[in-house]
């Protein structure tokens, strides 16, 4: 049996399916309930759904908010491996307890992000495109591990295709270097 309302996350909710589907929630309340909102630039539309469907979490690419006091660490301002050091420095002058790293259409933990993970004294929260999140500490390795499982296919209805490609390919490698070799051993001893 179906709980309702069912509750919905909207990445793009100012998009043209991102209004058609709060059109749906708007018809249908008593089955929907959007409690994620979303939008990469139109913060004017996205603050007229925030006041109509009231959701429980709102994010936008616009930049910072206004009256934030922090500071937003964009890893797209440090490039290369002299970019890499100035984040590294920059994070380690201020001596943040906690350092949250957003990954967001790209993959969720390319090695110079681990590099900088264990580098900081903070801890570290890590959260990727699909809202999948975790703490990155000992604390909670049984986690991070299930999560890595997740991420290379181990795990679930992907585990048994991904455990026969690895078996299945050193036999396959081992077939092809043979094959080619009887090839170009037969070439040589009809050409002598």
């Amino acid at each position: 049996m179906t709980r309702f309302p069912k509750r919905i996350a909207l990445l793009g909710s100012t998009g043209s399916i991102g209004r058609q589907t709060l059109d749906v929630v708007r018809r249908f309340p008593e089955q929907f309930r959007a409690v994620s909102l979303a939008a990469r630039s139109n913060v004017d539309l996205l603050a007229q759904q925030v006041q109509e469907f009231h959701p429980d979490l709102v994010t936008c690419y616009a930049g910072e908010p206004s009256g934030f006091r922090g500071r937003v660490f964009n890893v797209n301002d440090y490039g290369g491996a002299a970019g890499r050091h100035a984040l590294w420095s920059d994070l380690a002058q201020r001596q943040y307890s906690v350092a949250g790293v957003i990954c967001s259409a790209e993959p969720i933990m390319t090695k110079w992000k681990w590099w900088l993970a264990a580098k900081l004294p903070a801890k570290i929260f890590i959260i990727n495109e699909n809202g999948d999140y975790f703490w990155f500490d000992r604390i909670h390795l049984r986690q991070l591990r299930e999560f890595i499982g997740y991420r290379l296919g181990l795990t679930g209805s992907a585990a048994v295709p991904a455990l026969v490609r690895l078996i299945c390919f050193p036999v396959t490698l081992a077939y092809l270097l043979l094959y080619a070799g009887t090839v170009h051993l037969r070439r040589k001893l009809r050409q002598i």
